[in-house]
């Protein structure tokens, strides 16, 4: 057990991060050493981030009727599961969001959208409306989540100020037909290469608690790693009624708090972004999160599910002796 912590910590203090092989080993050591791999894990976060906690929010700005059939989500057309469906909500609507989540104290703020991609010239124009009056009025990152979109589209964004773009990969590419048949997982690692080359900061990350392995959560991180994303949000199964998933229990707080790990002792200089499904998972644990690794989490409401109070993470943050990250 010492040798591969002492490597882990080694190979994160100097940036270097483990290898899938040495993570893999990581995996094995037993329940028991959770607080020492959480020690590790801590010291490494401090060297690379300090005690600065980056805060993110979202909206759903177009919820439902996707043609995907992604076995976790609610808002699936092949799915019967109650989720909202409505179409684009106007520019004014997205950056009043904006401003609630700024108040709140988030430093970033992503539109999301529901669906394969944004296609729409209308629906272009008005997350590019909104962008401009999150870049000239608010002291926020900007951030979108839409999808594969194409090159064209993606430098229509960022001429109109958008600084990140979001897209999941949501799981390692050996087990992503048994999570996804409707596109093929190249098509998401081309929209990250894509954004990546238009010199967006890149958030990617995924969802555990599908079914997956140890080797599939590695391999994730791993691909991941190869593609030199910024940002990596980690987000945990909250199971939803009607999808496939509904009667899924594949995770334990111990074993959150290990993939939170493994990311920052993988990809020690990146930031590790807590999300979806972490107070439904982690329970009570939710402050360990910080010593897992995580130099930043969501606050306030998901995509189709309610979060904490916005309040409570910041008292949180303050009662563990970190701050929240200012804008630039």
């Amino acid at each position: 057990m010492e040798n591969i912590l002492e490597t882990a910590l080694a190979k994160g203090l100097a940036a270097e991060g483990l290898s899938p092989e040495e993570a893999l080993e990581l995996t094995n050591l037993p329940p028991s050493s959770i607080y020492d791999l959480l020690a590790v894990a801590e010291r490494v976060r401090r060297r690379h981030k300090g005690v600065e906690v980056n805060l993110c929010s979202i909206v759903n700005a177009k919820s439902g009727l996707c043609k995907e059939d992604c076995s976790f989500c609610a808002q699936s057309v092949k799915y019967s599961t109650g989720s909202p469906e409505y179409p684009m909500e106007d520019a004014s609507a997205l950056l009043n969001a904006a401003k609630e989540a700024s108040a709140a104290g988030a430093r970033e703020f992503s539109i999301v959208t529901s669906g394969t991609r944004i296609e729409k010239e209308r629906d272009v124009a008005i997350l590019s409306e909104a962008i401009r009056g999150m870049r000239d009025g608010l002291d926020v990152e900007s951030c979108a989540s839409l999808g594969i979109l194409t090159t064209e589209t993606l430098k229509k964004l960022k001429d109109s100020g958008l600084e990140s773009y979001h897209h999941n990969l949501e799981t390692g590419r050996s087990f992503f037909p048994k999570v996804c048949t409707t596109h093929d997982y190249e098509n998401d690692v081309n929209v990250v290469k894509t954004a990546k080359a238009l010199g967006f900061h890149v958030c990617s990350g995924g969802i555990f608690g599908l079914g997956e392995g140890w080797d599939v959560r590695i391999e994730l991180l791993s691909t991941l790693r190869e593609l030199d994303v910024d940002s990596i949000p980690i987000n945990f199964l909250n199971p939803r009624p009607g999808t496939p998933l509904e009667g899924a229990n594949n995770l334990t707080p111990i074993e959150c708090l290990t993939i939170i790990a493994l990311a920052r002792l993988m990809l020690p200089a990146k930031d590790i972004i807590v999300c979806g499904g972490r107070h439904v998972n982690l329970r009570d644990l939710q402050p360990l999160i910080f010593a897992a690794g995580a130099n930043g989490m969501m606050i306030g409401n998901y995509l189709t599910t309610p979060g904490r109070d916005p309040r409570d993470d910041l008292r949180m943050l303050a009662d563990l002796g970190l701050r929240p990250k200012g804008y630039k």
